[in-house]
């Protein structure tokens, strides 16, 4: 593997260390070739198959994201060719990201909207055309690639950490560290809220295929964990996984944008999100947070920081019902404190005479202070109605 790309750094970071009061460090997957773990995988599974075919010159995967990018990469090392599908939604920037990393190697299929179309798709044409298809997670040759991250914290710590915090999307990374590890090393497994396949399994003692998966984690947001993964991790306990909620992600990218300089994607961010779950746990330990990538494209960063202030309930969004009268507008304006910022207003008013709605967002320094701004909205006799976290009307209307 070192004659295709270096090891990643193991950094300590003096911020984190400080404010868990532990020893952590962070191993930077995000600072592989392709800003992401994902090409270990590809490169030992590839490198097993042309061992044993070197005839074998077509592979092919499905893949939105940091799977489709590390299998190009590896596809130009190998000099085979690649057929990667990827859904027609795909955003132009995954696609022209694959495109660079594979070159004349790789040749992109969009098929399907959504991912289970683009996954029967490559696993009909591999058949038709004799292909291998390279699992992104589900395949022992995978797992064992995505261990190299445990052997380099190894080498680079000089020991095994007392306590690791991992990702966990299909399973591959987590089920090949914790297997090379062993269990003298504590586990925190990290899921996003909305697609916790690896909870699920464990509570059910198999794998079962979640109903509903929330996709903006999108390099964890897998709806059930596989199976080979699965039996490598079927002995950890459901309280080994902590459940990260999106819009919290969120604050975490922002903190290592801003005050590290780090640019991590959602699902890169979950070890270290997952800290302040296990503050208590880790104090005096050495802790070791595996951030699993750094895809992130920027123009998704508005985005971050709305999900972010309301989950911090620095920002909300309300419904307000505004008398017809002269001066109404203004007597709600007084009420607002200096640090109170509007940064939504917009008239709803259709056929009422008397009343109009106006859908209002406002953001603040202090979450206290909304508690002060709806006591003053409910003495003035005003009628509002918070739909911050109201999915369904957020969706439509903000």
């Amino acid at each position: 593997m070192r004659e295709v790309f270096p090891e990643t750094p193991l950094q300590r970071n003096a911020h984190l260390s400080e404010r868990f009061e532990a020893d952590i460090w962070l191993k930077r997957e995000d600072l592989s070739p392709v800003r992401s773990y994902k090409l270990r995988g590809a490169f030992n599974a590839m490198r097993k198959v042309l061992a044993a075919d070197p005839g074998k010159r077509l592979f092919v995967c499905a893949s939105a994201g940091n799977h489709a990018q590390g299998v190009a990469y590896m596809c130009r090392h190998f000099g085979v060719k690649g057929v990667i599908f990827m859904p027609v939604t795909t955003p132009q920037q995954k696609i022209q990201k694959t495109n660079v990393f594979g070159g004349d190697a790789v040749e992109i299929r969009l098929t399907g909207d959504y991912f289970d179309d683009t996954l029967r798709a490559s696993q009909a044409f591999c058949t038709s055309e004799g292909a291998h298809f390279l699992s992104p997670f589900d395949d022992e040759d995978v797992i064992e690639g995505q261990a190299s991250v445990a052997v380099e914290i190894v080498d680079q710590l000089g020991q095994a950490p007392d306590h690791i915090l991992l990702p966990v999307g299909g399973g591959g990374l987590s089920s090949g560290i914790r297997s090379y590890l062993g269990l003298d090393t504590i586990y925190t497994f990290v899921e996003p809220l909305g697609g916790a396949s690896l909870k699920a399994a464990l509570e059910a003692g198999y794998p079962v295929k979640l109903n509903k998966v929330n996709t903006f984690v999108d390099g964890a947001a897998v709806a059930q964990i596989g199976e080979k993964t699965f039996a490598r991790l079927a002995s950890a306990k459901p309280s080994d996984v902590v459940l990260a909620p999106e819009d919290r992600i969120c604050i975490t990218m922002l903190e290592m944008l801003n005050v590290e300089g780090i640019v991590l994607e959602p699902a890169g961010a979950l070890s270290i999100n997952a800290l302040q779950d296990v503050a208590e746990g880790i104090k005096g330990k050495t802790v070791v947070c595996v951030t699993s990538g750094g895809n992130f494209d920027f123009e998704r960063l508005p985005e971050v920081k709305e999900r972010a202030q309301r989950f911090a309930g620095l920002k909300k969004y309300f419904i307000l019902r505004m008398p017809q009268r002269p001066g109404a507008l203004k007597e709600f304006l007084n009420i607002l404190g200096p640090d109170d910022d509007i940064a939504r207003f917009e008239y709803l008013k259709k056929s009422a005479r008397n009343f109009g709605s106006v859908l209002i967002g406002i953001e603040t320094k202090d979450p206290a202070t909304f508690s002060r701004l709806f006591a003053a909205m409910d003495g003035l006799g005003l009628v509002y109605r918070d739909i911050t976290n109201d999915e369904t009307l957020s969706e439509f209307l903000v």
